[in-house]
């Protein structure tokens, strides 16, 4: 019989989930789909659960069966899909610094040829740059069905500042035994330095989410680490923008009261550590 999750890390983007994507790939006891971002509880919900299901069956006595899709957080409906169709499921969130968390997706859509603007044009023409930093709000969603207990909420800046710990808690979180972290997995935990080749670029993300829809999951996983794809994606980067102390207290202002739910029901102090305060 085919294994469906029973964990899932829902977002947000821009924080690491690549990373920990293949970190989870390597443990023995976890099983993860080849490729990331499913984006079945999202866009793909109305192919049904043997499409989902598709994707695990090669999953077979793992104690953790996963997936990691950046964009569950920001979906409203996606908390009660998933009740009505996984059973007991853990989730895990990796909380950035919402100014800086827009502004890397922000690089990313100069990176992909899109053409939003400055920053400041773009915190308006592009609302997703904003709604993606209303953590609360997206974690309340689970929470209240779920429960509080069931959400590991991990920061961003101890992933960077000390990876194994932020592994070993997640391990512990999901009840297996830890892993070492090999020096490839080390090195590679940073936010990429180079940008992507545009034309390449929106050619392997347009395939890519072909295949994804087309069961393709897999290929689509093979394919993103081969070296070959990755030299010709990735040039060096040319000089970037800067965030200016406007657009700062603007994205603090507009989101302050969400960080705050975090804190308030999770216990976990980021306002603080982010230098809002």
């Amino acid at each position: 019989m085919t294994r469906l999750p029973n964990f899932l890390y829902i977002g947000p983007d821009k924080a690491g989930s690549s990373w920990l994507h293949e970190v989870l790939l390597t443990h023995p006891a976890i099983f993860m789909t080849p490729a990331k971002d499913l984006y079945y509880f999202d866009r793909y919900y109305d192919k049904g659960t043997d499409w989902y299901a598709a994707h695990f069956a090669r999953a077979s006595d793992e104690p953790v069966v996963g997936e990691v899709c950046q964009d569950y957080l920001f979906c409203a409906e996606a908390p009660q899909r998933i009740a009505e169709t996984l059973e007991s499921p853990r989730f895990m969130v990796t909380l950035r610094d919402p100014v800086d968390r827009a502004f890397s997706s922000y690089l990313y859509m100069l990176k992909m040829g899109e053409r939003p603007g400055t920053f400041s044009e773009a915190l308006t023409g592009r609302p997703e740059l904003l709604e993606h930093g209303r953590y609360g709000r997206g974690l309340d969603g689970f929470a209240d069905r779920f429960g509080e207990d069931r959400v590991l909420v991990t920061v961003f800046d101890d992933l960077v500042a000390d990876p194994r710990a932020f592994v070993a808690d997640v391990y512990r979180f999901l009840g297996v035994d830890p892993v070492p972290l090999t020096d490839e997995l080390l090195a590679a935990r940073l936010p990429a330095s180079k940008a992507r080749s545009v034309g390449l670029a929106r050619l392997a993300r347009a395939a890519a989410d072909w295949t994804r829809e087309h069961n393709g999951a897999a290929v689509v996983g093979r394919v993103k680490r081969a070296a070959l794809v990755q030299r010709a994606l990735y040039q060096p980067l040319k000089e970037r923008p800067r965030v200016q102390e406007a657009d700062v207290a603007r994205i603090r202002d507009e989101l302050d009261s969400d960080v705050r739910r975090v804190e308030d029901r999770f216990g976990v102090k980021l306002r603080e550590r982010w230098g809002w305060l």
